[in-house]
């Protein structure tokens, strides 16, 4: 090989080297660049989480982004309160457990098992990590405990060791259980057997043909909208929301309807209540009395000056004149308390209708109102003397209904009951029926 071939081939090879070399510069170059470039982006993002974590110190944090959690010994606070109330042998016993939950226990538990069974929101169930959540009773005895004392939902935590928004969430979904399961058996109408032992009572007291007395409640709502404020504002300034209702001898209320505003007075709220819908419809139970052997068919309610002269309604004498008339308005004022007696035992007993509402929606408030009077019913039932001889009550026949094909003639029926219902004249010569009856049966003896 000559000279000329060895230099070209050395020269080709330290080319090849060198680009070689030069290319795995520029290779490193480029690693050490990435590498310094994510260095620098670590750095900035530990920065930044340093700064998100200054700045949570201040708000909230927890496994959920702003939700703080606390841990609460839920486990210890159930064994506490089945220790307390629900053991076989309870550390507080029937009387401590009647005055804390107003009812008894065997009532209770009938509640609970009813909305157990009704929604499973309110069975023990487990969390994501396996841990047992709430029980039965901490969820509805923390709902028993804001109706019955009307206090805050953050005040449950101390002692059942449950949240302020679990806490709502059970009154929303119990209040709501309670209206769907018993709502149509203790808000229900006066079946024939209920108008017939409501008029015997009415003839013992002296009041045949009486079916309840009638009046309305306000409950003031704390935390009513600002736009609506001067809509709800009742006769105290503040605005409240009306419940009109009907109670007989032993506190059961019959009808009840809440909602509206409490700038209405007891006239438009009986105007738009539903109380003599029935009875307009031709679709009431039968209610057939005599007064001073003069026959009736429709039954009334006692009460007071405010509402109107209907046939249906019987009020007090505004300044009586005579024995006769101020026998009749004592006897009336002292009947027509048993509305007022019912009002002061649903607010005892549930001290949330009492206060100040607190929720926003209307619809929470009326389950909530509705909840109250339901199981106000449920005590009355469950602790009535049955043995006591008022109760003593007669058979009523069925109400039979006649089916009217011509429209036309259904509707001059209605119109015609319409009017029976608001006549002014049968309202006074019902009244002064009423005043003779009073007097020849009881005035006399008294007087």
């Amino acid at each position: 090989m000559d000279s000329s071939q060895i230099s070209s081939s050395s020269l080709s090879s330290n080319g090849t080297v060198e680009y070689c070399n030069s290319v795995l510069a520029a290779f490193d170059l480029e690693q050490d660049l990435l590498l310094r470039m994510c260095a620098n982006n670590n750095l900035l993002l530990a920065e930044n989480l340093d700064g998100e974590e200054d700045d949570a110190q201040s708000c909230r944090r927890g496994a959920i982004p702003g939700h703080i959690v606390v841990y609460r010994d839920r486990e210890a606070a159930a064994h506490n309160l089945f220790t307390d109330y629900f053991a076989e042998v309870p550390r507080f016993g029937e009387q401590k457990f009647r005055r804390r939950f107003r009812m008894s226990k065997s009532l209770f538990y009938r509640i609970a098992d009813a909305v157990k069974n009704h929604d499973n929101f309110f069975m023990q169930q487990r969390d994501g990590i396996g841990r047992l959540g709430l029980s039965s009773f901490v969820k509805i005895t923390a709902v028993f405990r804001m109706l019955a004392y009307g206090v805050p939902a953050d005040s449950l935590d101390e002692y059942l060791k449950i949240g302020e928004s679990t806490a709502i969430r059970c009154m929303k979904k119990f209040c709501r259980a309670i209206v769907e399961i018993f709502g149509e058996q203790y808000l229900r109408k006066p079946t024939a057997i209920d108008v017939a032992r409501l008029l015997h009572i009415g003839e013992e007291r002296g009041f045949p043909g009486m079916l309840g007395s009638l009046d309305c409640m306000h409950w003031r709502w704390k935390n009513c909208p600002a736009a609506w404020a001067g809509a709800y504002a009742g006769r105290s300034g503040s605005p409240t929301i009306i419940l009109e209702a009907v109670a007989d001898y032993d506190l059961w209320i019959w009808h009840a309807y809440f909602g509206l505003p409490g700038s209405n007075n007891d006239i438009i709220v009986l105007e738009a209540s539903y109380l003599f819908a029935e009875l307009a419809a031709g679709k009431s139970p039968p209610c057939h009395y005599f007064i001073k052997d003069k026959a009736y068919d429709v039954g009334y309610y006692l009460a007071d000056g405010i509402y109107p002269k209907w046939s249906t309604l019987v009020q007090t004498i505004h300044d009586p004149q005579g024995r006769k008339k101020q026998f009749f308005a004592t006897k009336q004022e002292s009947c027509r308390k048993d509305v007022e007696r019912a009002f002061g035992v649903l607010q005892s007993r549930w001290a949330i209708v009492k206060g100040a509402a607190r929720f926003w929606d209307k619809r929470v408030l009326h389950d909530i109102m509705t909840t109250c009077i339901i199981m106000h019913n449920m005590i009355i039932e469950d602790e009535r003397d049955l043995t006591a001889p008022i109760r003593e009550f007669n058979q009523a026949p069925a109400p039979t209904v006649e089916m009217v094909v011509d429209e036309d003639a259904r509707f001059n029926q209605f119109l015609a009951r319409n009017r029976q219902i608001k006549d002014k004249t049968a309202h006074f010569e019902l009244r002064d029926a009423l005043i003779d009856h009073l007097w020849d049966r009881h005035g006399r003896d008294e007087a």
